[in-house]
């Protein structure tokens, strides 16, 4: 517990990435994209998949050409769906060493880690609202910070015990309750007139980024390992950092465009 609390403190100055943004966030975001392709996949060859680095490296160098040299050009992105499934399909051309999970595995890896994370850039990147950026992490980190704590002082119900033994149902409900309370703090104090939003993102975002805990939880559990990695002490690899950031990022964007604007 207390190597688990002095790794987050240090990643506390990460967040000053968030608060300069720009061009700096959208390298940030290309690197945990890099880093992310490379701890998952790495799981996949632990029972013996084997998924396409080349293929994953040239389509985040793609995506995020495109994000810099032609943000509003959507149809560019739809060319990189495209592309990103033709290519996939075709490493199964050397049929002898290739199997069909080798395929899926890989176009599973881009979409999953890759495009996800890039909804990072893309909620910043949205004008008027792009400080809601913020509230992909206060939903992320909130909730799991929060049902951490409420899960260790309280937890008796085993949340999905098959996926994700230490979850409970209080340690969850926490999780939830302090996602509102810092989003509803965050509308509150630096965007008063999406303070509603901000609310209804942080029930949202404290239910998806748990799911989004479980699904890597999930993965984790069929590739037979524990952590991604061990690039951070006590929180394993950046995958095992972001996992609930994968699945926020989309959802507050998704919101955004949808309901806000």
């Amino acid at each position: 517990m207390k190597t688990r609390i002095l790794s987050g403190l240090i990643m506390l100055p990460l967040l000053a990435i968030v608060f300069i943004g720009g061009r700096l966030l959208l390298v940030a975001c290309f690197a945990i994209g890099v880093m992310g392709i490379r701890e998952f996949y790495k799981g996949f060859e632990n029972i013996n998949i084997k998924p396409s680095f080349l293929i994953a490296n040239i389509s985040i160098l793609a995506v995020y050409a495109i994000n810099l040299f032609a943000p509003t050009q959507y149809q560019y992105y739809m060319l990189w769906f495209m592309a990103v499934i033709i290519m996939s399909l075709l490493y199964l051309f050397n049929i002898e060493h290739r199997e069909l999970t080798d395929a899926m595995a890989t176009i599973t890896g881009i979409f999953y880690v890759v495009f996800l994370s890039l909804h990072v850039t893309l909620v910043e990147q949205t004008g008027e609202y792009g400080i809601m950026v913020w509230l992909i992490f206060l939903t992320a980190f909130g909730t799991d910070i929060m049902a951490y704590f409420t899960g260790y002082a309280l937890g008796k119900h085993k949340l999905a015990p098959k996926i994700s033994p230490k979850k409970t149902i209080e340690g969850s409900a926490g999780g939830i309750l302090g996602s509102v309370i810092f989003c509803a703090v965050f509308g509150y104090f630096v965007t008063p007139g999406l303070l509603v939003h901000c609310i209804i993102i942080g029930i949202l975002g404290g239910v998806i980024s748990q799911f989004g805990d479980l699904t890597a939880s999930i993965f984790k559990r069929k590739m037979g390992i524990k952590d991604y990695g061990n690039l951070i002490p006590g929180h394993g690899g950046i995958l095992d950092r972001f996992d609930s950031v994968l699945f926020t990022a989309p959802m507050v964007y998704y919101y955004i465009i949808f309901i806000i604007s």
